[in-house]
């Protein structure tokens, strides 16, 4: 099991990702521990205490949990899985600042990418307050959903709301801690997107508030069992693995100097045999 602590490795700034809003509002600092990993537990602002993500990667969610939609229909987590890998985002719609960093983030990295929601792939967002209801899930679908510009993909993303109960078992199941803050009424929270397979096996964790949009596609494909890949994309796969540390892709050089050996080797061959077909032809002509 991998454990993310509640400050976040990535871009220069993300160390500032649990802070709480009104933390960053008031240009608050965390106190890093050596090597940049995270908030030393001997410092640690007791409203983030508990606060963090355990990646439980190869674990099953509860897919039996009911939420409701935008539109406020009783729906099963589980309505979202079984044909495409399902990219969950945790968040509160109300969140003044970090939820909006997650979700604009996930949008930047989409735009890129040829897979759409509701074709290779579903957007799942979850709010962890039990006060937000469809309503607001829906004025958040639309936002995000007007930003993608492609509104034909409407029918793969999904902006849920649920009980107590069944964000607490969710948020769980993927090891995503929290805390509610009463004196601010605003929550202490982790950021990152996780992928789960068709199943609802979590395949990948990505940490911060930007995200690739290399890591994303590769994540996705994997998760598919390579179903969508195409050549190049399972020639990527081969170069590049999913470290669960860092939420990222990282280049394998020992298969990468296989590769270009291959390479290599091959347009050898491919000059070897064109020379010798010339050289057949020029004797044909001298005869």
């Amino acid at each position: 099991m991998i454990t993310r602590s509640p400050i976040l490795a990535g871009a220069a700034f993300l160390t500032l990702a649990v802070l709480t809003p009104s933390a960053l509002r008031a240009g608050g600092a965390p106190s890093v521990a050596p090597g940049g990993a995270g908030l030393a537990a001997s410092v640690a602002p007791e409203p983030l205490s508990g606060v963090d993500i355990k990646a439980r990667l190869g674990e099953q969610v509860p897919l039996a949990l009911p939420f409701r939609d935008e539109e406020g229909r009783d729906v099963a987590l589980g309505d979202y899985f079984g044909k495409r890998p399902v990219v969950l985002a945790l968040v509160y719609y109300e969140c003044p600042m970090l939820c909006t960093l997650v979700l604009n983030g996930l949008v930047k990295a989409l735009r890129p990418l040829t897979f759409e929601p509701g074709k290779e792939f579903e957007v799942v967002v979850v709010s962890f307050d039990p006060g937000e209801g469809p309503e607001l899930a829906a004025s958040k679908k639309k936002i995000y959903l007007d930003s993608y510009k492609r509104p034909q993909t409407a029918g793969g993303w999904h902006f849920l709301t649920g009980s107590q109960e069944s964000i607490k078992n969710l948020t769980a199941s993927v090891g995503f801690s929290y805390r509610y803050l009463e004196r601010t009424d605003e929550y202490a929270h982790s950021v990152a997107l996780m992928l789960l397979t068709p199943k609802g096996i979590l395949a990948r964790y990505y940490y911060g508030i930007e995200y690739s949009t290399r890591d994303l596609k590769l994540g996705i494909i994997e998760a598919s069992n390579e179903k969508i890949a195409s050549t190049v994309d399972k020639l990527l796969l081969y170069c590049f693995r999913y470290d669960p540390s860092t939420g990222r892709y990282s280049a394998v050089v020992l298969n990468i100097i296989r590769l270009g050996g291959i390479i290599t080797v091959a347009a050898l061959v491919g000059f070897v045999l064109v020379m010798r077909r010339r050289d057949k032809r020029r004797s044909k002509a001298g005869s």
